[in-house]
């Protein structure tokens, strides 16, 4: 190894006695020799960060020896920490010592080592008992106690960030990625220390130029951790780069919101849709890895519950903030629609994100059909390789449930042509064709839907008239899907002149 002389050897033994001397300082004397010194040893602690951070951290530590014992009882003299910039300078030097990618168990240790020497850099609770022999020092700066540790995180933290934000090549050089990696471990035990969120979005958002991640994922899933649970507040923007660049936290954070709306008790889709809205997953999704990532769990979630309404609702909410969210995207910042859906037939995606009130409600049967017979041909017209491909088609269209139900409303204007809209809820409702099941639930949904419509163009209407018209044309108990007939029923009762007096009458029978 070639010896660098750009920090003289003398030196590290002359600093490491005067450390020494100054750790077992107890009159004010001794403590005005550490104050006297401040200045020098800032000035060459700076040289060391200077020739450090140009070293692998093993050569750094077999070339000088004398570092770690030096450090280390720097560390804890609360007047060196304390002077200027002293503190920020350690903190980088032993960023340059901690090794990336440990290989024996004394760098382990080495490493443990320095985690816990970071932490306590930001931490003044193991200083207190030192209060005696701090408070002159403290008292000369015109501080009280909680003033000078509350100023010293601030400081380191202020430090850090600049640091961190240099612009261009300048912050790579001075930056190595194990320094990056060493900061996001020392932060693990302060997350929720409210001084520290200007840095932990600073680390978020910092990438280094290089594709490899360089936080550790300790400090990535302790963050999402306690953002999840309200513990920190963090930018919009910070989230989503956590995100992007953790996958486990996206995914906890998709399954954490899944176990919310599942165990809270919510009275309407407005509560689901405010709950959802808050956890930033639709805002983050116009990302399509985002979207592409938080579908498919959803879509996991639903074939797990056996295709539970709750789920189904939640992921029918979701796309609509979602669609909501990416219109209010800049159109700088717009990706393709075929970004978040690459593997569906693109004419059909494109209907299917029109939002209803983008269109004329006189255009809506119209474009309903349009999405019928698009989805007609892709189902029957062509060949379906697998169940797996036909659950991606009826996946896509369940997400937009919207125009399900303005599918069902519609058939109620007699000038409407029933045949695709009717289709396209059969297809919702039972998209396999296996023995002719969804031609026989056509059969079925298009009987009661013309025994609706000669009920629906009565002058008067009673619950009689409505059970007459459904058990005329199929048994309850043997329909083959009860959900469609009651869609329909439901349409009815919201829509038609009398539907909520016969609703009334009719619940009133039931209950």
């Amino acid at each position: 190894i070639t010896v660098d002389t750009t920090v003289p050897k003398l030196d590290f033994e002359y600093w490491l006695d005067k450390a020494i001397k100054w750790g077992q300082a107890t009159t004010l004397e001794s403590q005005k020799d550490v104050c006297l010194h401040l200045p020098q040893l800032q000035e060459f602690l700076h040289q060391i960060y200077e020739t450090l951070k140009h070293m692998d951290s093993i050569v750094a530590i077999q070339q000088f020896p004398l570092i770690g014992q030096l450090l280390g009882r720097l560390c804890w003299n609360p007047f060196v920490v304390g002077y200027d910039e002293s503190q920020k300078t350690l903190m980088w030097c032993l960023c340059c010592l901690y090794s990336s990618e440990p290989q024996n168990p004394v760098e382990l240790k080495a490493n443990s080592w320095i985690r816990s020497l970071l932490c306590h850099l930001l931490s003044s609770s193991k200083w207190e008992s030192n209060e005696a022999e701090t408070s002159t020092f403290i008292s000369t700066l015109g501080y009280t106690s909680a003033d000078y540790y509350c100023h010293l995180v601030k400081n380191m933290v202020f430090s850090l960030v600049t640091e961190l934000r240099g612009n261009g090549l300048a912050i790579q050089e001075r930056v190595s990625a194990s320094h990056v990696n060493a900061v996001s471990l020392f932060c693990l035990p302060l997350i929720t220390l409210p001084d520290l969120t200007p840095l932990l979005e600073t680390l978020l958002l910092y990438h280094g130029g290089t594709s490899k991640e360089i936080l550790s994922s300790e400090f990535l899933e302790a963050v999402n951790e306690a953002f999840l649970k309200k513990k920190i507040s963090l930018p919009e923007s910070a989230v989503f780069s956590l995100w992007l660049r953790h996958l486990p936290s996206l995914e906890k954070a998709t399954l954490y919101l899944l176990d919310q709306l599942v165990s809270m008790q919510l009275n309407s889709l407005e509560e689901v849709a405010c709950v959802i809205k808050d956890s930033l997953l639709p805002q983050a999704a116009s990302h399509p890895a985002i979207f592409r990532i938080v579908n498919e769990i959803f879509k996991n979630a639903l074939l797990e519950t056996d295709g539970s309404p709750e789920v189904m609702n939640v992921i029918q909410v979701f796309t609509q903030l979602f669609l909501q969210a990416r219109q209010n995207e800049n159109k700088q910042h717009k990706f393709p629609l075929k970004a978040y859906f690459p593997c569906h037939h693109q004419p059909l995606v494109t209907a299917l994100l029109r939002r209803p009130f983008e269109l004329p409600t006189t255009h809506w049967s119209q474009h309903l059909k349009h999405i019928s017979d698009m989805l007609k041909a892709l189902v029957e017209d062509t060949n379906i390789n697998s169940l797996a491909d036909l659950f991606e088609i009826w996946f896509l269209v369940a997400c937009f449930g919207e125009w399900l139900d303005i599918a069902a409303e519609e058939l109620l204007k007699v000038a409407v042509e029933p045949d695709a809209l009717l289709w396209l809820l059969a297809f919702y409702y039972c998209p396999q064709n296996e023995n002719q099941q969804r031609s026989q639930t056509m059969v079925e949904a298009q009987a009661v839907y013309n025994h609706l419509m000669v009920v629906f163009s009565s002058a008067v209407l009673s619950v009689k008239d409505l059970e007459a018209a459904v058990h005329s044309v199929t048994d309850t108990e043997k329909c083959r899907n009860q959900h469609l007939m009651v869609h329909l029923l439901t349409s009815f009762l919201l829509f038609s002149s009398a539907g909520h007096m016969v609703a009334q009458a009719f619940i009133y029978h039931v209950s």
